[in-house]
C-alpha cells in the first residue's frame, strides 16, 4: 500500500460514505440527491464502498411504478459494531450496535461495589463481552460514560462518591488494552445530552443536568457538545446553591439531598423516600424549598451565561424536579428578562446513558473511517472481500 494525496474521487467515496453510514438503506436515487453528485460519481463511489467491504444490495424497492425496480444500499454487519457503556455508580448499562445503529444486544446489571481498579475493568470489558457475543466484524469503538468529569477522553476527575477509586488514568488503560480496541471516556451528563439531541434534532442549543450520585452538567451549541479548554469547564458543582453554605452538588445530588434530609430530622434510607414515603411535613417542606432553590441557582447560571434555548433535567431526582419546576419557573420569570424552557426527560436506568454513549461511539467511528479513508489509498484494482478494507 503507498500513501498519497486524496484525489476528488477519495473526496466523493467519503462523502458517499458518510450518508450510507447515516442513513441506509437507502436507494441510489436519494443518495444521489444526498450527496448532490452525478449519478456516474456515486455508481463509482458504491462500487469502491462494495469492494471495501462497507456497502451490500440490500432489498428491492416494492413501489410500485414504472422502470426498472431500484435496490437499497446497506451497510453488511460484517463491516463492524460500536459499543456504548454507561457505568453508573448504581446501576451499569452495555448498549451494542452495527454501524447503521442497529441494535445487536444490551445488557443491564447491578453495578458491583470495587474495591481494584484492575478487577473493575476485568468486569466491565466482560460485560462487553457478554453483550458482543453475536456481534460481527472489527469492534470499532467503545464510549464509557459515567458520573465523573473526564479530561482527553481518558483521565476521570471528581466522580462520584462510591467510584472514586477510579479517579486518575488508570481505568482507561486497563479497559483499552484488554480489549485491543479504541476506547473514549466522557461524562454521563454529556451520554444523556448527546441522547436528547438524537431523539430531537430540532434541539440546537441547550444544557443538560444530571442529577444522581453526583451533579453532572453538558451543554451544547449548534447541536455539537461543549468540552471546554480547561477542567473547570462545567464543573459548577462547587457552587453555592443559594441555601446557606451548601454547594449545588450538596443538594442536587442523592448523597447530598440525603445527608441534607438527615440534618433536616427526616432518616430517609434512600433518596426515593423523598417521594414515595409520607415525610413530616415540616421537615419536607424545607428540603423543598433548599432543592427549589438550588434548581433555580443551577438554571440562572447556565441561562446567563450560555443562553440555551432549552434546560433539561436527567437522572435520579428527576421525580423531585418534576415537582419543584412549577415554583422554579416562577422564580425565573421573576428574576430573568427571558427565561429557557425547563424539562425533565425520563430515562431507562442503566439503559438511556449508555444508548447515548453508543451516539458517540458511532460518531466516532464514522469520523474515524472517512479520515482513514483519506489518508491511505490502495493504487491498482481492488480485489472483493469478505471484510472491510479499513
Amino acid at each position: 500500500m503507498s500513501s498519497i494525496n486524496p484525489t476528488p474521487r477519495d473526496y466523493n467515496k467519503a462523502r458517499v460514505l458518510d450518508v450510507v453510514l447515516a442513513q441506509a438503506p437507502l436507494t441510489r436515487n436519494k443518495l444521489i440527491e444526498l450527496t448532490g453528485l452525478s449519478k456516474a460519481t456515486v455508481s463509482r463511489a458504491v462500487e469502491d464502498l462494495r469492494s471495501d467491504g462497507f456497502v451490500v444490495d440490500g432489498e428491492v424497492d416494492a413501489v410500485a411504478g414504472r422502470g426498472r425496480p431500484s435496490t437499497y444500499l446497506d451497510v453488511p454487519d460484517t463491516a463492524g459494531y460500536v459499543v456504548g457503556v454507561g457505568f453508573g455508580a448504581v446501576t451499569t448499562g452495555v448498549q451494542v450496535t452495527d454501524l447503521r445503529g442497529r441494535e445487536i444486544g444490551h445488557l443491564v446489571v447491578p453495578t458491583i461495589e470495587h474495591h481494584d481498579v484492575p478487577a473493575a475493568g476485568r468486569w466491565l470489558t466482560d460485560l462487553i463481552a457478554q453483550t458482543s457475543a453475536s456481534a460481527r466484524g472489527p469492534l470499532r469503538q467503545i464510549v464509557v460514560a459515567l458520573p465523573a468529569h473526564v479530561r482527553d477522553d481518558a483521565e476521570i476527575s471528581r466522580p462520584a462518591d462510591p467510584m472514586k477509586i477510579f479517579s486518575g488514568r488508570d481505568l482507561h488503560r486497563i479497559v483499552e488494552e484488554l480489549l485491543d480496541a479504541p476506547v473514549a471516556f466522557d461524562s454521563d451528563a454529556n451520554a444523556s445530552l448527546l441522547q436528547v439531541l438524537t431523539d430531537d434534532a430540532s434541539i440546537h442549543n441547550a444544557a443538560l443536568f444530571s442529577v444522581s450520585s453526583t451533579l453532572n452538567f453538558a451543554t451544547c451549541r449548534d447541536r455539537k457538545v461543549a468540552r471546554g479548554r480547561t477542567p473547570a469547564f462545567g464543573d459548577i458543582g462547587p457552587l453555592s446553591s443559594g441555601t446557606g453554605d451548601r454547594t449545588l452538588n450538596g443538594l442536587l445530588s442523592t448523597a447530598g439531598l440525603v445527608t441534607f434530609a438527615r440534618e433536616q430530622g427526616l432518616h430517609t434510607e434512600r433518596v426515593e423516600d423523598l417521594w414515595l414515603t409520607s415525610q413530616d411535613h415540616r421537615a419536607r417542606a424545607e428540603i423543598l424549598k433548599a432543592f427549589t432553590t438550588a434548581v433555580t441557582t443551577a438554571v440562572s447560571i447556565v441561562a446567563v451565561t450560555l443562553d440555551p434555548e432549552t434546560v433539561y433535567f436527567v437522572g435520579r431526582l428527576r421525580p423531585l424536579v418534576d415537582e419543584v419546576l412549577p415554583d422554579v419557573r416562577e422564580r425565573l420569570e421573576h428574576s430573568l428578562p427571558a427565561a429557557p424552557r425547563i424539562t425533565t426527560v425520563s430515562q431507562v436506568l442503566g439503559l438511556s446513558v449508555a444508548c447515548g454513549a453508543v451516539h458517540a461511539s458511532l460518531a466516532m467511528t464514522h469520523s474515524r473511517l472517512q479520515d482513514t479513508l483519506l489518508k491511505a489509498r490502495t493504487q491498482g484494482p481492488k480485489p472483493e472481500r469478505a471484510a472491510p478494507a479499513f
